[in-house]
């Protein structure tokens, strides 16, 4: 598929979501999600980079406008009303996400005398950490992009309300975790377990916040510092290791923005980004032996792969960072090894795309099951630039020869 033909799906495949959600439809109820919205948003302001189309612009202010004022509230069959955060109107629109904001499942979150129900848990609302930190990605891409302080200081805003509720504290006070699943009001742990990779989705996503916040000329340096002092410790010395397809991709999208993020001295920034790349590499490699990409696509889930995809898309931009002349990680041969044995993989992105597609097209019934998702990170895939490169940087794979989608 040429460059212009990706384009031309993407835009095809987010004009359709548009519509079906209730974006571009005012008088038909919106149907958000908050992870699947957080991509929407990067997909958007690619379209209008490469486009120049108004409309793809205007959808995604849109877009955050109504996730806010959708996953921000709460939901019309709780008995609760108005913003989650507990502020009146005027002061909840101020702060959209001061409370957190809500997954968007279909089913309302279990009761706190409600036994828990594993299978019925996964449709029940609530708020999830990794949610969160991607619609903080999605906020401060568009506050580079189109230079509006207030997403990036929401950004902020709901990355210090998602710590506060999600930290999990030893009883000396120090942050021993983070809760998987939260309550709307995050007043208690519907999951108390906590995700393999969201410290580390915190730790980035909380930086490349307050950089954002600063690039626009508010916020101070100090911004979330405890938080991503706390976060910091989460992710020491881990085997980042997994054959999931949508957690290796969410690894190499974090080593993607690791990369990129300003260095900071007590950050061990070289470190993780190795222990990062190795567990990938490992991870990828068991994922392909297992000859999943060949079985049947009744017994796949498409999302998941897409997500895979969309991280691979992301090794030239990890590669052309590690190549600069005295970067931070300059001289990690182990680091190098470990980009050495993924990048020869970077076409097994083309690969999961070209199965996708035609399934997208007719949308039989594999895809259909979960459509949005599906065509959202399908878009990504084909056209990733606005989701995976920071707003406002420069894009050094342009220099390197390396291949990223224009």
């Amino acid at each position: 598929m040429t460059p212009d033909d990706g384009l031309a799906t993407s835009a095809r495949l987010m004009s359709e979501f548009a519509v079906r959600t209730g974006l571009s439809a005012p008088k038909q109820r919106a149907e958000r999600y908050l992870w699947t919205d957080a991509f929407a948003v990067c997909n958007f302001i690619e379209l209008f980079r490469r486009t120049r189309d108004e409309k793809y612009l205007r959808y995604a202010t849109d877009l955050i406008d109504q996730v806010h004022r959708v996953l921000g509230r709460y939901r019309d069959d709780d008995a609760r009303r108005g913003w989650i955060s507990g502020l009146d109107e005027e002061a909840g629109r101020s702060h959209p996400t001061a409370g957190g904001l809500r997954i968007g499942k279909p089913l309302k979150e279990r009761d706190a005398n409600e036994p828990v129900d594993e299978r019925l848990e996964w449709d029940r609302d609530g708020q999830y950490f990794h949610y969160l930190t991607k619609w903080m990605h999605a906020l401060c891409q568009a506050a580079l992009f189109i230079g509006e302080a207030a997403y990036a200081r929401w950004a902020v805003e709901l990355g210090e309300r998602a710590f506060a509720g999600f930290a999990r504290g030893s009883r000396s006070g120090e942050v021993v975790g983070l809760y998987w699943k939260m309550s709307t009001d995050l007043s208690r742990p519907l999951v108390p377990a906590m995700g393999a990779h969201d410290a580390l989705d915190g730790f980035i996503t909380f930086r490349q916040a307050r950089h954002a916040q600063m690039r626009l000329g508010e916020g101070a340096a100090t911004a979330l510092s405890g938080a991503i002092e706390s976060l910091s410790l989460l992710c020491r010395h881990r085997d980042w290791t997994t054959e999931d397809p949508l957690s290796l991709g969410g690894l190499l999208f974090d080593a993607c923005r690791l990369c990129r993020l300003p260095g900071e001295e007590r950050s061990n920034d070289a470190d993780l980004l190795e222990e990062l790349t190795s567990g990938c590499s490992n991870g990828l490699m068991a994922f392909l032996a297992g000859r999943q990409l060949s079985w049947l696509s009744s017994q796949r889930l498409a999302f998941r792969e897409l997500g895979l995809a969309i991280g691979l898309r992301g090794l030239p931009i990890i590669a052309a960072a590690v190549a600069q002349p005295r970067s931070r990680f300059e001289g990690r041969l182990s680091l190098r090894r470990s980009l050495d044995r993924l990048l020869p993989h970077e076409s097994v992105s083309e690969r999961i795309v070209e199965f996708w597609l035609p399934h997208a097209q007719h949308h039989d019934a594999s895809w259909q099951e979960h459509c949005n998702i599906n065509d959202v990170m399908l878009a990504t895939a084909l056209a990733p630039n606005m989701f995976l490169l920071a707003a406002g940087t420069p894009d050094l794979t342009k220099s390197s020869g390396s291949r990223v989608s224009d």
